[in-house]
């Protein structure tokens, strides 16, 4: 089942250094099978107040592949500069079949 990864840039204090996270993580994002969705995305809000600067959503073939990732020794200093570079929030969100379901437990 497919995976997606959303981070939400919530500031970007240190642009060299996000711009250095950049250029370096497509490659060993895509070693994992993960592939960029979205990314400096145009924001059309049509609900709530969420406010994103700089949106990315990234597709992994699976939850494992996304965790694999995440916690790759490859990804780990990249992750650390990116965590110096500003503010973040991420999920993981498995995708699910096209019956939508509302689960209030």
């Amino acid at each position: 089942m497919s995976t997606y990864c959303l981070f939400q840039n919530l500031e970007i204090t240190a642009p060299e250094k996000m711009q250095e996270y950049v250029a370096k993580v497509k490659p060993i994002t895509a070693s994992f099978g993960g592939e960029y969705v979205v990314s400096d995305a145009n924001i059309d809000i049509k609900e709530g107040d969420w406010q994103p600067i700089w949106p990315v959503i990234i597709k992994f073939p699976s939850l494992k592949h996304a965790q694999d990732w995440y916690e790759s020794d490859a990804y780990k200093p990249l992750k650390e500069l990116r965590k110096s570079a500003g503010k973040f929030s991420a999920v993981f969100m498995e995708g699910q079949n096209n019956n939508i379901v509302f689960n209030c437990s």
